[in-house]
């Protein structure tokens, strides 16, 4: 199911809220404890902030002025693709907007002081904190002969080619990568990476998340396995 302007939505029932809820409440059938909480004050003390006519913000973030005041006055919920959407346009996270506050994090990362995860053949070392708006990781592709899977989700990606040599597919355009190659590209680009050398390669590995505990609803899964 889309909205008017196409945007996929997760969450809202497909119901109309009965006249006595309260403005922004779950439709019915929808548990509160499923229902994100009230971004109505943040999504308009922010475009204020920002000195945005509800006109220009809602063109920003690819929603009609009349969905955005309805977003603002608690008439409808926002999807958390939408959510992503404001947040880019008013430049902050999620999970700002969601009202959620992020505990001090230690900035330093020792090496050895996070265990190896593996999933599908591929090995994971945590190379950043967790919880940020970026995920750093130090990654081990083996070589399998054959192409690895299309991926396609929001955000961005950086990697750089440590050892051995990667085969990088964006959309129709194959991309063979050397050691100290990098590349840097939009998620939602139907993407595969695979070890282009029977060593296998390594590589260093940055993405974007959603920053909030709601995202998996959206993106769904182990975040090591969302890239």
């Amino acid at each position: 199911m889309t909205t008017a302007e196409g945007t996929p939505f997760l969450a809202e029932p497909v119901h109309a809220r009965p006249h006595d809820a309260a403005p922004g409440a779950p439709g019915p059938g929808v548990p509160a404890s499923d229902a994100l909480p009230d971004v109505a004050p943040r999504l308009r003390e922010l475009r204020r902030r920002r000195g945005l006519t509800l006109e220009a913000a809602a063109a920003r973030a690819g929603l009609s002025p009349a969905h955005l005041s309805r977003l603002e006055t608690a008439r409808r919920q926002p999807s958390l693709p939408m959510l992503l959407g404001l947040a880019r346009t008013y430049g902050t996270t999620v999970s700002e907007l969601l009202g959620e506050t992020a505990p001090e994090r230690d900035p330093i990362v020792r090496a050895g002081r996070s265990e190896p995860v593996e999933a599908d053949g591929w090995t994971y070392r945590q190379a950043g904190a967790a919880g940020r708006a970026m995920q750093a990781l130090r990654v081990r592709v083996p070589y399998t002969g054959q192409p690895d899977r299309v991926r396609v989700h929001s955000g961005e990606e950086w990697l750089h080619v440590l050892t051995g040599r990667v085969r990088l597919a964006l959309g129709e355009t194959v991309h063979v990568l050397d050691p100290g190659d990098s590349a840097h590209f939009d998620s939602l680009t139907p993407h595969r990476i695979s070890a282009a050398t029977r060593g296998g390669a390594e590589l260093l590995f940055v993405h974007t998340l959603m920053q909030s505990a709601a995202a998996d609803l959206c993106l769904g899964g182990d975040p090591a396995r969302r890239h």
